[in-house]
């Protein structure tokens, strides 16, 4: 009939079928959840996903004035919930609206589209990430300048960062995100927030220039100055991470031990939880040091693998021209090979 047939669309419930919905369908979720925020019946419930519930107040020597802290407890799983849901929500506007229309002009091959992708989601999630985290950290050392108090219970801004680090879902880097869910979640549980807060700053700075840097690359392929940047505040992150966590653990919470340890006061400063925050802080940074070198040492001898063949054909091609030179002209005279010689031409006198 010459119509044009219609794309079928997947079955419910498919695998192709949530990646086409899954944006929308955890949309409608949230607007539930926020649609529960304005029957009375139901806010009772619903104000679990939005915010904390484990508040609390505390008087210090240094501010007389109370402090306004939040506990953590089993109803947070609510709230890191809500707000991986809107992870999600972002993750897809960012794709659909920014990073599918710089695709379409930059014609890239299936491989670097994947790749660009992958580094435009994870750079806004590190811009997003380094930008509250720095704002947390000016008001949580204006209020308490000391790392001596980094074991102290979180306040309410410290303690919904982790709820976003979850956004980093690529089955590729499965092992990185143990990693984060790892570290975070070990100084979330254990009260050290401001220290884990201090670590992660420079580290998701380190990791926003590394995929901006891929962005740019992929763009123009001459554009690698910021790789050089990058491993340069890889290497100092690294130390810097180092530093003061044998500075906290070793010296800082060292001198303020408390062995009473309690779970419902929330101390946890005793010598085999430092001793085990430590080592696993230490192997995490010598790994990644490990990955870097690797990278590095493959960078280069690809590096030198493309330059010898370059070096080969400028050689051969030297090499034949003065072959050609010695064969064919000696002293200004022609000179053939295998013994061969110019014909006599005949006088036309003889």
């Amino acid at each position: 009939m010459g119509l044009r047939k219609k794309n079928k669309s997947p079955p419910v419930l498919s695998h192709e079928f949530i990646i086409q919905n899954h944006a929308d369908a955890v949309s409608c979720l949230v607007m539930g959840l926020l649609l529960g925020l304005m029957f009375e019946i139901t806010a009772r419930y619903a104000i679990m996903f939005i915010t904390v519930q484990y508040n609390a107040t505390y008087t210090t020597d240094e501010r007389p004035e109370p402090v306004h802290f939040y506990e953590y407890g089993p109803k947070d799983v609510a709230t890191i919930f809500f707000y991986m849901l809107i992870a999600i929500i972002l993750h897809a506007v960012i794709q659909e609206y920014i990073l599918d229309k710089i695709n379409r002009r930059l014609h890239l091959s299936k491989t670097k589209h994947s790749k660009f992708n992958e580094s435009g989601q994870l750079a806004f999630f590190y811009l997003f990430s380094f930008a509250w985290g720095a704002s947390i950290l000016s008001a949580v050392t204006s209020c308490f300048p000391s790392l001596g108090r980094i074991h102290n219970k979180p306040n309410f801004a410290v303690e919904r960062l982790p709820s976003f680090s979850h956004v980093e879902d690529i089955p590729r880097q499965l092992h990185y995100i143990c990693l984060y869910i790892a570290h975070i979640s070990g100084a979330y549980i254990f009260n050290l927030q401001r220290l884990g807060l201090i670590l992660l700053v420079p580290h998701y700075l380190v990791e926003l220039i590394f995929h901006a840097s891929r962005l740019f690359y992929f763009s123009d392929e001459n554009k690698q100055k910021g790789f050089t940047l990058w491993a340069l505040l890889f290497v100092m992150a690294r130390l810097l991470t180092l530093t003061l966590s044998v500075l906290t653990f070793g010296f800082g919470l060292a001198r303020a031990e408390n062995p009473g340890f309690s779970i419902a006061d929330g101390n946890f400063n005793i010598l085999t939880i430092r001793i085990s925050c430590l080592a696993a802080i230490c192997l995490t940074q010598a790994w990644m040091m490990w990955k870097f070198i690797n990278f590095q040492l493959k960078k280069w001898r690809e590096h030198i693998q493309n330059q010898i063949p370059k070096k080969k054909t400028n050689i051969k091609l030297k090499t034949t021209k003065k072959e050609s030179c010695k064969t064919n002209f000696v002293n200004g005279a022609v000179k053939f090979e295998e013994g061969t010689s110019p014909r006599k031409r005949k006088s036309k006198f003889s």
